[in-house]
């Protein structure tokens, strides 16, 4: 079925409510194992019914923020998701305390149970008006950015649509438009301040509700973070110190002699060319008529992947007013579909759109059907791995999208991805120190980025900029506001993702496979050993970075 044909029905959380009593009473009566993994497959049907009317809405409402139909319907999921979100782990518990539990375990997975326990520790009845508030803020800020009205050459643009010409081959176009952004930043900068500080203190407060002393153990528990902790991302982010930014800050050198100048500036920070940065050379129709025609080649399972994802419309990529910035995946577990959005600009990035996010889309289209539905359910720091590395596998197709530039694609997206994991990095840190510190003032949170930004990227000069050298360049990223601790999945998994650059390029069908059986354990293993499975080192192994560099200094530099 085709996503515009799907019907959207808003869920009653009463009937839904008591449905979950239902199973509850029935787990807790039944007889075996047996029984209740059975009872367990009709919970998978709520929880699917539910999601699928939830996700539909946040893509119609990502789609048209100014829709008042869907407006409304976010607004009412913003309410009752924090009680759908108890409701389901009021039900997991009973299968936490079941005398049957080795056998679910055995059925299910340790994982998934360790899950449970983490969810445990992140939710109570208690939160539920904090976490709606939460979700109000965000939207809150979801709203104000996707309806920036920003003049540009005589053109209204939101920050998408601007985003072409921020990597403009005229350095002076791009330096007025990095300007115009800097400019909406800095009016609504309060704006953006007050939210943040509201999430911040509401964020702290859930947690010491919980009995914690800052958010930052209560945001690693939602974030499933079942096998490591922060004394071992910080392990990562030292190793990205010592080893990472000196190969990043060679990367940023042949940058700037690539363009020719005496020193590089914040509006060439994307710039990767003289010439420009290559661009693709279709329509976004073309664009996704030639990934139908990448993925057909690349394996027999993602031509029908993609096949199924461009027949039935999974697709809502094109940049237009109102439409919320940023692009993501979700799934619709009704239909057994993964959904792609994203916002086309004319960049390299409408591409990254059909290597990236498709990834993701593939991973869930191949995990679609497990019967166990834990199973899909993975974490970020595994589900990044998917993305980043799909956009390796995809690199040798770049003549499709980009012609006699492809070779220049193929060194800006190395090169890209390898000073993205310092910037990464100094997000995670930045946010540590927020929670950790949750009193600070908006300018003390300003002043802790500037001295990160000094150690994770010293090359950036932001001139007199009056926003952006103020420390203001943090309130662009949308993941700060809105998931917090999302950000170094990122790092984690552009540092496995690289890891699969250097395979392939040694037994590209071997790397494939590797790819491929990580893709199908899903969410069956816990982080370490999955990797281990599939040939790749641990981020958090001590010397896996210093090895990463020797690898990519040895080809590539």
């Amino acid at each position: 079925m085709k996503f515009k044909d799907i019907p959207y029905k808003r869920v009653d959380m009463e009937e839904v409510k008591l449905s979950f009593f239902e199973l509850i009473k029935e787990q807790k009566e039944a007889k075996s194992g047996e029984e209740q993994f059975e009872i367990h497959k009709k919970a998978y049907g709520l929880i699917d019914k539910v999601l699928t009317q939830m996700t539909i809405c946040e893509i119609r409402h990502s789609g048209n923020t100014a829709d008042e139909f869907y407006e409304k319907e976010n607004d009412y999921y913003d309410e009752k998701k924090p009680e759908f979100d108890d409701l389901k782990l009021q039900y997991s518990k009973v299968l936490l305390e079941s005398p049957y539990r080795p056998y679910l375990e055995e059925k299910i997975g340790k994982v998934a149970f360790k899950n449970i326990e983490l969810q445990l520790k992140a939710l109570n009845e208690e939160l539920i008006p904090l976490m709606q508030e939460d979700n109000n803020l965000k939207s809150t800020y979801h709203k104000l950015i996707a309806g920036a009205k920003i003049d540009f050459n005589g053109e209204e643009l939101n920050i998408s649509l601007l985003r072409k010409y921020l990597t403009d081959s005229d350095r002076n176009v791009r330096k007025e438009a990095w300007s115009k952004l800097s400019g909406f930043f800095a009016e609504h900068s309060k704006e953006l301040d007050d939210i943040y500080d509201k999430m911040v203190k509401n964020r702290t407060a859930q947690a010491r509700k919980m009995g914690y002393k800052d958010f930052v153990e209560l945001g690693y528990c939602r974030m499933n973070r079942n096998s490591y902790d922060r004394d071992m991302v910080k392990n990562f982010r030292d190793q990205v110190k010592k080893v990472f930014v000196p190969l990043a800050t060679k990367v940023h050198e042949q940058r700037r002699e690539a363009l020719g100048l005496d020193s590089l500036k914040y509006y060439d920070n994307e710039m990767f060319f003289n010439n420009g940065n290559p661009a693709p050379i279709g329509t976004p129709e073309e664009i996704l008529k030639w990934g139908k025609e990448m993925y057909s080649d690349l394996s027999l399972e993602t031509k029908e992947f993609f096949e199924f994802m461009y027949e039935n419309e999974l697709f809502d990529v094109m940049g237009r007013k109102n439409k919320q910035a940023g692009g993501y995946m979700t799934f619709l577990p009704d239909y057994r579909a993964p959904f792609i959005f994203a916002n086309f600009n004319g960049t390299s990035s409408d591409v990254d759109v059909i290597t990236h996010e498709c990834g993701h889309a593939f991973q869930g289209y191949v995990a679609r059907n497990y019967e166990v539905e834990e199973h899909r359910d993975i974490t970020m720091e595994t589900a990044e791995i998917h993305s980043m590395s799909m956009e390796f596998f995809t690199d040798r197709y770049m003549e499709k999208f980009f012609g006699d530039r492809a070779e220049d694609y193929r060194k800006m997206h190395l090169a890209d991805a390898i000073i993205f994991i310092p910037y990464g990095c100094m997000v995670d840190e930045f946010q540590h120190i927020v929670y950790e510190n949750p009193d600070m003032t908006p300018d003390e949170r300003k002043a802790a980025w500037m001295k990160l930004e000094s150690e994770y990227r010293p090359h950036m000069d932001y001139e007199n900029d009056p926003f952006f050298s103020k420390g203001g360049f943090w309130q662009r990223q949308q993941h700060i506001y809105v998931d917090p601790f999302y950000y170094i999945d990122y790092c984690l998994a552009q540092t496995c993702a690289l890891q699969y650059r250097i395979k392939m390029d040694k037994d590209y069908g071997k790397a494939w496979e590797s790819y491929l059986e990580l893709c199908r354990l899903s969410a069956r293993e816990f982080y370490e050993p999955m990797l281990n499975k599939v040939g790749l080192d641990s981020p958090f192994q001590d010397g896996c970075m210093k090895n990463i560099v020797e690898e990519l200094t040895k080809t590539y530099f």
